[in-house]
This record gives C-alpha cells, sequence and structure tokens, in this order.
C-alpha cells in the first residue's frame, strides 16, 4: 500500500472514531449542553484563528482568518431527534448506528476534520465553523439566529454550507415552510340526537376533501423543480364518545418554493380556507434561493458532489438567505436515515464527503 493510501486509510478511521464519539454523546433537541461542552473542549486543544465563542449551547470557531481567499461557513446543528436504537453507537460493516449519525453528526465529523487533519485544504480560505444549537425543534428556538444576531461577521460571508445529510448531493436553495392551526366551531350536542347540534369535525370535511385531492403546485427556478404542497399533519377534537364536537383543530404544513415570501404564502392558506376556519400562524420559516450560478457553488458542484438537486425541504440555508448571504446543502449523511429508528450513516460516504469537501475547499483561494 503507498502512503498515500495509508494516510487515506488512516483518515478514514479517524473520521469514523470521530463520528463515533459525537453519537456516544446525547444530544436530543434542547439538551445539547453536554455536547456542546464537549466539542468546545476539544476544539480548545486545535490550532485556531482566534479562542472559541460560546452563544448558549452553540459555538463559533475562526479557524483561518486573513488569508486573502473567500470567507467561508461550515454550519452544523448539534441537536438531534429523539429516535429509538436498538444498542449503543456502534459500527457493523460500513453502517455506523447511533443517534443523529446521519442528521448531522456526520456533518459534524467533517467539520472537525478540517480543523484536526490534514490542514493544506484550508490555506488558501477565511473559514468558520458554527456548530449550533436546536435546530430541530420550533423555528424561533433554533440558535443560529442568536449566533448571526451576536456575530456581524457572518453578515459578511461569501458563501454558507449547511452540512444537512444529503448523501454527498449538492442541495440547492430550501422551499419554505408555515404551519397554520385551523380552528373549525360548532355547537355542543348529544350524539343521540345530533340535529339539536353542530358538528365541527363535519365541517372540516369539505375542506379534508379539497386537501387530498390538492396537487402539488410545480416551479421552475434555474432549471430546478420545486414543489409547493399543503397537508393536513395533526387533527384533535370532540369532548367525549357521546358528545356532538363543537371545536375541531387541525394543523396545515404549507410548503413554498424559493421566490415565494412568506406574506404570500400565508394569502394562499387564507384563500384556500376561505373564511371556514379561524386561522392560527406558526413556525413562520423563509425561503431560500438556489444560488445555482454562483462561482464557489459552482466550484463545489465541480469538485465531484454526487450530483445535483433542489432541496425539497426547509433549512438554515433560508436564515443566511435572509442575511443575503448565499448558501446551499451538502453532507456525507444518508438523507432517508434522518430521524429513523436505528439510525445510521455510510462510512464510505463518509470518507467520500471528506474527500469532496477538501478538494473544493484547496481550489479556492486568493484570486
Amino acid at each position: 500500500m503507498s502512503a498515500r493510501a495509508d494516510a487515506d486509510a488512516a483518515a478514514a478511521a479517524d473520521l469514523a472514531d470521530t463520528l463515533l464519539w459525537l453519537c456516544s454523546v446525547p444530544s436530543p433537541t434542547g439538551e445539547e449542553q453536554e455536547l456542546c461542552c464537549a466539542v468546545a473542549e476539544r476544539l480548545g486543544r486545535a490550532r485556531l484563528a482566534a479562542p472559541v465563542r460560546r452563544h448558549g449551547d452553540s459555538l463559533v470557531v475562526q479557524v483561518t482568518q486573513g488569508t486573502g481567499g473567500p470567507k467561508i461557513a461550515l454550519a452544523g446543528h448539534l441537536d438531534v431527534v429523539r429516535t429509538s436504537h436498538d444498542g449503543p453507537p456502534r459500527i457493523e460493516g460500513d453502517r455506523l448506528y447511533g443517534p443523529g449519525a446521519s442528521d448531522m453528526k456526520s456533518g459534524l465529523a467533517l467539520m472537525l476534520d478540517l480543523v484536526e487533519g490534514e490542514r493544506e485544504a484550508i490555506a488558501g480560505v477565511d473559514l468558520t465553523l458554527v456548530f449550533y444549537a436546536r435546530e430541530e425543534g420550533p423555528y424561533l428556538e433554533n440558535e443560529l439566529a442568536l449566533v448571526i444576531e451576536r456575530e456581524p461577521d457572518l453578515r459578511a460571508l461569501d458563501l454558507a454550507v449547511c452540512l444537512e445529510p444529503s448523501d454527498n448531493r449538492l442541495s440547492l436553495g430550501a422551499s419554505g415552510s408555515l404551519h397554520a392551526g385551523l380552528t373549525f366551531r360548532g355547537r355542543t350536542a348529544h350524539s343521540a340526537r345530533p340535529w339539536q347540534g353542530e358538528n365541527a369535525i363535519y365541517k372540516a370535511g369539505p375542506l379534508l376533501c379539497e386537501l387530498a385531492a390538492l396537487a402539488p403546485r410545480e416551479v421552475e427556478i434555474d432549471g430546478f423543480v420545486y414543489r409547493a404542497v399543503t397537508t393536513a399533519t395533526m387533527a384533535q377534537g370532540g369532548r367525549g364518545r357521546n358528545v356532538v364536537p363543537d371545536e375541531f383543530t387541525m394543523n396545515l404544513n404549507h410548503r413554498f418554493p424559493p421566490g415565494t415570501s412568506i406574506q404570500e404564502a400565508q394569502r394562499t392558506i387564507e384563500a384556500l380556507v376561505d373564511g371556514r376556519a379561524e386561522i392560527a400562524w406558526r413556525d413562520l420559516s423563509p425561503s431560500a434561493p438556489p444560488h445555482a450560478s454562483h462561482p464557489l457553488v459552482v466550484a463545489l458542484r465541480e469538485a465531484g458532489v454526487a450530483a445535483v438537486e433542489p432541496k425539497q425541504a426547509w433549512t438554515d440555508v433560508a436564515r443566511f438567505a435572509e442575511l443575503g448571504v448565499p448558501a446551499v446543502n451538502f453532507g456525507p449523511g444518508e438523507n432517508a436515515q434522518a430521524h429513523q429508528r436505528n439510525e445510521w450513516s455510510s462510512l464510505r460516504k463518509l470518507s467520500e464527503g471528506r474527500t469532496i469537501l477538501r478538494r473544493w475547499l484547496s481550489a479556492l483561494g486568493p484570486a
């Protein structure tokens, strides 16, 4: 085996050890403190351009500075969705099992590798790492908002990359998302004499039928197709088994494409409901454009990503987009494994992601 092959094998082993370590520290949403402290301690032993800065349970790490190259940020959330696992974090063949192994501790492992591994790849860029908390919870509790508020330099980035699980695909843009709580009002009565009341569940029936028949609306942006969709996701109603219900509530989740504002999305839902229910708005999350032709994005595309696709979901690239900062999604995690029981990540894809990320960064630098 050549010296290069030996080095690659050692790097792959170190990367797997790092991901296993990350998965061994529990960090469900709202309980990120232990992992935040552990990552901060580990980064404290690394060579950095400035001391690690902490905001809540989130960290900002200035790895390199003053290179004259582009200002790049890699962002990854520390928290994971609370899921069930049949054993402790472990490696079985190509799969590393553990809470958040794909979403998105595999991305965090690549971020740590850039600090602790060979550093030639980052010599020509001003690189910032952002480890943040509470991404998987409500939009307003996401600590990336706090980090951006306290770190004005993040508003001057040339590009941000969110290392969400994407199977090493370059996922462009982000669909916006809003939740609307709909309340239908009726009048109670004994279920033996339903004509004396007004059934709130039945009042929701026509709208539910319309939703079931509602086809996705396709929008093409920069050659990529995004879909606007509206889905009933939760419902609750009734006072008792023998009572005609006077109130029925349901949650609508509306996903809307880049180029659509939150206000436009709200008007779409208002037109759909057409006064048949009271609307309470929740978790209003903006969309983000794909930035397909941005030079730094083109360079990442040419660094060997597995594919290029539109992001039919919301991610924090939208927070950067609100600041006027171009942002994209790229990560080694298995997209289909996110939030799954016995979640796992491919070690082969983890190593391939490392190669792609380092190839891209090393190709950048002062013009």
